[in-house]
């Protein structure tokens, strides 16, 4: 065994010099250069669509952490400027205000408005013990809706003498009741249940307007966040999801959607079909309301239909016959001409409209990442877009006229001034049974087809996700460094419909796997890669493929498994999501065990010879360091060459910390240069 230490300065500086060798470092996307990388999200065009806002994040050095600020522009994207310290902002119906989350008092988010006008008056809505979340304004903009968690009190009653004066008795147990106790990226959640509340705008007393032992919210935990709802136009009522059945932190995709008085807080289920209804979204005249889902099932992935239906319940009216893809972001257009929604589709995502009659029309049409649509009364709409040589920005869309897209932000023009990047190819291929694969090569910007270049296959997780053209700084990073980067969607992937998606149902890894090693021989079909020096990394679900893939091939020199689930069993009891687990197999372990073994990489460990680098965050409740920690024992025992890095401070993932984004970069290439003969240069040798 190789032992081996690296600083992350020390990296860094390998990186650049590195890239030195063929231009000055300031020319390549250089891994240090994200400190100075920006970010965009949440834009909100004012309703009558002459203001834009939208959220700004930028890398606090000092704190090692993203700091968001909200910014202000014209709607043209003239006279660009700093507005608040904030996140998620919303405006009221009349455009003369501006909800948004920033930290507050007594402590944590809280709820701000500010008025837009001259005075800029702010005023802090709430002063909550806990996080709220999806805040939406009343029609008549004088309240304010949001979720939040309601703790519930111990119910044992469970008592200790009192302590002697100056006493230190150690702290109480924890005392666990619930099947989701923990949340990746949260900890340990406050024992309660998630409901909305309303408060007045102007600041006051929140009213509880669900209740009872039961989450809002379809996704199954019931956090703030992550709830679906809308208000009804005349202010009486709203809808929300989520699943008030008594044994519902036993059920995974199954939620329904509710109608709440406001007046006397009587629920009415409106959906009647067991499944997975979520994303209310009711029209402008109080009528109708859009949703998303499908009816129940038990496969593992599943295209969300959109339906509509009469805003008191009735029979629903299924709205995406033929279109075999997810609408996210529902959006009625004012006039009442139909539904706006993004959804991904092959790689990419663009802007579509359902209309009251006739199919699903695409109205943006690019290779690029269009996201977080938000629309004005005028007909003009905002949105997020990115691709592989742009980072993301705002822009702007005339709904009348979708393919005149016009970019209103740069937000890393200076960043990328003179910046060499490396060019992005699509690529298309066949795997085995036949099956189109669609996949991406990104080159160093000195590339020529001449010479031999050391290769990366990186790997999604998910295992449902989908890698897509949005500007990635990880590959250009690599790509700078010498290394061409394979992506692809095998099979397992959104994006490309209900089948493809659910092809690994209960046989998980399995075709995903032949799908990546046919895109890796295709790659190696043109000519310019040298098989020496193949390597293989991924995440999380890439994580489980990365180690299924060195069982079962010696083809690569090195491999990298990030935050991993290496043996189903102890997953599927320690994760944040049990479900999860559970729902690989037909059987649960203590009946039919031999699946989950059959599944899990860490009973082919025996078969691995290729050095391994493990890494995950110390925090990580998603795919657990014991997960990790498995894996490395298995493989120090039989001698094959492995390092584990423990990542401080990070829950699912290692790179949510700008310092250990670069450092998860440059311990892999570290580990990669240790077992390929030497470093790559930035021109292939």
């Amino acid at each position: 065994m190789v032992r081996w230490s690296i600083t992350v300065l020390s990296a860094v500086s390998m990186a650049a010099s590195l890239a030195a060798q063929v231009r000055p470092a300031d020319t390549l996307f250089t891994v240090e250069r994200y400190l100075d990388y920006e970010q965009v999200a949440a834009p909100r065009i004012s309703p009558d669509g002459n203001l834009v806002v939208f959220a700004r994040r930028t890398v606090d050095k000092s704190k090692d952490s993203w700091e968001s600020t909200l910014w202000l522009m014209n709607g043209d994207g003239t006279n660009l400027r700093f507005l608040v310290r904030g996140s998620d902002p919303r405006w009221s119906s009349d455009g003369t205000r501006l909800a948004y989350l920033a930290q507050g008092e007594p402590a944590g988010t809280q709820i701000f408005v500010r008025t837009m006008d001259a005075e800029g008056a702010i005023t802090q809505v709430t002063r909550l013990d806990q996080p709220p979340g999806d805040v939406k304004w009343s029609p008549d903009g004088q309240w304010l809706g949001f979720s939040m968690v309601v703790p519930t009190g111990p119910s044992w009653n469970v008592r200790l003498p009192t302590p002697p004066a100056g006493a230190t008795w150690t702290k109480a147990p924890r005392l666990v009741e619930k099947l989701h106790s923990r949340a990746d990226g949260r900890g340990w959640l406050v024992d309660g249940y998630t409901h909305l509340f309303v408060v007045p705008a102007t600041g006051g007393t929140p009213r509880q307007v669900t209740s009872g032992e039961w989450n809002v919210g379809a996704r199954g935990i019931g956090l703030p966040g992550t709830v679906g709802w809308d208000w009804l136009p005349d202010g009486r009522a709203l809808v929300v999801d989520g699943n008030d059945d008594p044994d519902a932190e036993r059920q995974r995709q199954v939620s329904n959607l509710y109608w709440v008085d406001l007046a006397t807080l009587e629920r009415k289920r409106l959906t009647t079909t067991h499944g997975f209804w979520t994303s209310p979204t009711v029209s402008p005249d109080g009528k109708t309301i859009a949703f998303l889902g499908f009816p129940f099932t038990k496969q593992t992935y599943r295209v969300a239909d959109l339906y509509t239906m009469p805003a008191g319940g009735g029979p629903a009216t299924f709205r995406s016959q033929g279109f075999d893809r997810t609408p996210a972001g529902l959006a009625w257009g004012v006039d009442q001409s139909g539904l706006y929604f993004t959804a991904d589709d092959r790689g990419t995502s663009n802007l579509y409209l359902a209309p009251p009659n006739g199919p699903i029309r695409q109205l943006t049409v690019g290779t690029h990442m269009v996201t977080g649509v938000s629309l004005s009364r005028r007909g003009t709409a905002v949105a997020v877009r990115t691709h592989s040589q742009a980072p993301p920005d705002v822009i702007r869309i005339d709904l009348k006229k979708p393919s005149q897209i016009v970019q209103l932000t740069s937000v890393n023009a200076d960043l990328l001034a003179g910046t060499r990047l490396g060019e992005v190819e699509e690529i298309w291929y066949r795997s085995s049974g036949g099956t189109r694969v669609q996949g991406w090569i990104v080159k160093p910007p000195s590339f020529t087809p001449d010479r031999k270049w050391p290769m990366l296959l990186e790997i999604h997780g998910g295992p449902h996700g989908m890698y897509n053209v949005a500007f990635n700084p990880s590959y250009q990073a690599l790509a700078a460094n010498g290394y061409v980067v394979l992506y692809t969607n095998p099979r397992g992937s959104t994006g490309y419909g209900t089948d493809f998606g659910n092809a690994i149902d209960k046989a998980y890894p399995s075709v995903d796997y032949d799908d990546l090693m046919a895109g890796v021989d295709s790659l190696i079909g043109r000519g310019y890669i040298d098989e020496k020096r193949l390597f293989v990394a991924g995440c999380s679900g890439g994580g489980v493929l990365t180690s299924w893939t060195i069982a079962h091939t010696d083809r690569f020199a090195a491999a990298a498994v990030l935050c991993p689930v290496t043996n189903w069993m102890s997953f599927a009891g320690t994760a944040d999501i049990p479900l999860f687990g559970f729902n690989w197999f037909e059987k649960p372990y203590w009946e039919d065990p031999m699946p989950w073994l059959k599944q899990s990489t860490l009973f082919h460990v025996g078969k691995v010879k290729t050095p391994t680098l493990l890494m995950t965050g110390e925090l990580d409740l998603r795919t657990p360091m014991g997960q990790t920690e498995e894996y490395f024992t298995a493989l120090k025992v039989r001698g094959i060459p492995t390092a584990l890095v423990r990542f401080e401070g990070e829950y699912h993932g290692t790179g949510s910390k700008p310092s250990n984004w670069m450092r998860t970069q440059v311990y892999l290439m570290e580990w990669f240069k240790r077992w390929s003969g030497g470093a790559p240069r930035a021109d292939g040798g």
